[in-house]
């Protein structure tokens, strides 16, 4: 028996008519004959063809305001029935049940409706009961049914249609019903995290519509892809398209940015997920000539991204590196003809989004789940452990470096001075290395780093950082405590004139 398919009854039933009008135009000059419910029946007969409402067919009206009008057995015994089964299709004509060979449906818009800010009543509406199941039914019987679950999906299903004469090959039918329950299955799921928004099930249900192909992975030869929604967060205005290595590093600068929102002018720039230069300034211009000069030499190829608008005066310094991305809240119109002069400089414009609550990453054979390090150092949670206690220009200081140090890979050190980073040890086996390399880092730039402070994201364990630290000038010390010989480094910077905060929290960043 031929896999081949050719269809003479169709069932359509959806929410958006977007892009319905040719389909069933086309329909109906192949002779195909259309059931149909509701608005969408209206709107086929509007068009002048041809439509059995499905009330014909089951002998019963649209009951409940309209919840209950497919759900009948003479609606899924037509979607349903095996045409290669002789007693299906015996029952079929006991009871009077049409066959159906196309199951067009377009789902009640459940995620839209919660991002409208919709009452819960408006939501509980909008979820689809009718149509979740027609999808699920027609996928499943892809043998002898195709299922059209999406608006995305019409234009494919028309072409295949007038190619073919209505003739679908088993092929076509099953790659259907895998787009199908790929709907079914992310409706759901969204579905459910809205009921668990309290996260009553802790369990994982990941789902994305939205994909984006990438040029490669995180090296030429692995495929990679990108699953989310982009323009939900940015506004691309210029430049090429983003890589893997480019979308890790907009992820890092935006956390990292996070923490700078509603403060004076800052400005960033990072390598690897890393920042390599961070300073904040009375003016936007400033705070990006002082973030460079933390490591002209890393900030080749970098990521930049600051808190205010971006001027023409800030735009001509930053033209002058080669840089592959610039995000900032907005860019004047001067701005942007600026940077627009390098024509594959990626340039977004950030917008006010929420960004999610916890992080999943491989690991193993599993995913490992955790929520967002939403915990931002503040002065009133410093808890003053020296003889000596940090002035008040320290602790802007020591809580400017902490923030680095928070986004920064563990192992970690951080050194700042005046609200701008001196340098960085990042993701050494050993916290001594970690020191040793931000102080090696910044002597090698020329900073001073006398009077400088210096933020650790883990307690120490020994006083030798501490020791080390005030030898290179450092003067006042952040880090989360919890070692039990906290005491040896206290004593340490007790006795050598060194102030020092514990915060009570640390921030590893693996």
């Amino acid at each position: 028996m031929s896999n081949e398919k050719h269809i003479k009854s169709a069932l359509i039933s959806v929410f958006s008519k977007d892009g319905l009008e040719p389909i069933v135009k086309a329909l109906d000059q192949q002779g195909v004959t259309i059931y149909s419910t509701g608005g969408t029946e209206k709107f086929i007969s509007d068009l002048g063809i041809p439509v059995v409402p499905v009330e014909e067919v089951t002998s019963y009206p649209s009951i409940l305001g309209g919840r209950v009008k497919t759900l009948h057995p003479k609606v899924f015994g037509g979607i349903l029935n095996r045409q290669s089964h002789d007693g299906d299709v015996a029952e079929l004509a006991e009871y009077d049940i049409p066959q159906i060979d196309v199951v067009i449906v377009d789902l009640y818009p459940f995620e839209k409706t919660v991002a409208s800010g919709a009452s819960n009543q408006d939501i509980i509406e909008k979820i689809d009961i009718g149509g979740i199941s027609l999808i699920r039914a027609a996928a499943k019987n892809y043998a002898d049914v195709i299922c059209v679950s999406s608006v995305q999906d019409y234009k494919e299903f028309l072409e295949l249609l007038t190619a073919n004469n209505g003739t679908f090959s088993e092929e076509d039918r099953k790659r259907f019903a895998a787009k199908a329950f790929h709907v079914s299955s992310h409706y759901d799921t969204a579905i459910f995290h809205y009921f668990n928004q309290n996260n009553t099930e802790p369990v994982l249900k990941l789902s994305a519509t939205n994909r984006q192909v990438l040029r490669y992975g995180e090296n030429p030869h692995q495929k990679g892809l990108f699953f989310g929604d982009f323009d939900a967060m940015f506004e691309k205005l210029h430049g090429k398209e983003l890589s893997y290595n480019n979308l890790l590093d907009v992820d890092a600068a935006v956390n990292l940015m996070s923490e700078f929102k509603n403060e004076a002018p800052t400005f960033a720039i990072l390598k690897h997920n890393n920042a390599c230069g961070v300073a904040q300034r009375t003016t936007l211009l400033q705070a990006y000539k002082d973030a460079l000069a933390g490591d002209p030499v890393s900030a080749f190829g970098g990521i930049l991204i600051c808190n205010k608008e971006i001027d023409k005066a800030t735009a001509e310094e930053i033209h002058n590196l080669f840089c592959e991305v610039v995000i900032a809240p907005a860019f004047s119109s001067d701005a942007l003809a600026v940077l627009k002069g390098k024509k594959n400089r990626i340039l977004l414009i950030l917008k006010a989004t929420e960004l999610p609550k916890t992080t999943v990453r491989t690991c193993l054979n599993g995913i490992l789940v955790q929520d967002r390090d939403d915990i931002t150092d503040r002065a009133e949670q410093l808890q003053n452990v020296t003889d000596l206690s940090p002035t008040a220009a320290q602790i802007d200081d020591l809580l400017f470096a902490s923030k680095i140090c928070k986004h920064t890979k563990s192992n970690t050190i951080v050194l700042a001075k005046n609200k701008q980073l001196c340098a960085s040890g990042t993701g050494q086996t050993s916290r001594v290395d970690a020191l040793n390399q931000a102080i090696h880092k910044a002597q090698s730039f020329n900073f001073d780093l006398t009077g400088a402070v210096m933020a650790s994201d883990a307690f120490f364990p020994f006083p030798d950082c501490v020791e080390i630290a005030k030898n290179a000038g450092i003067k006042a010390v952040i880090q989360p405590g919890g070692s039990i010989k906290d005491q040896l480094s206290t004593d340490f910077c007790n006795e050598n004139d060194v102030a020092m905060v514990m915060t009570g929290t640390r921030h590893f960043k693996h």
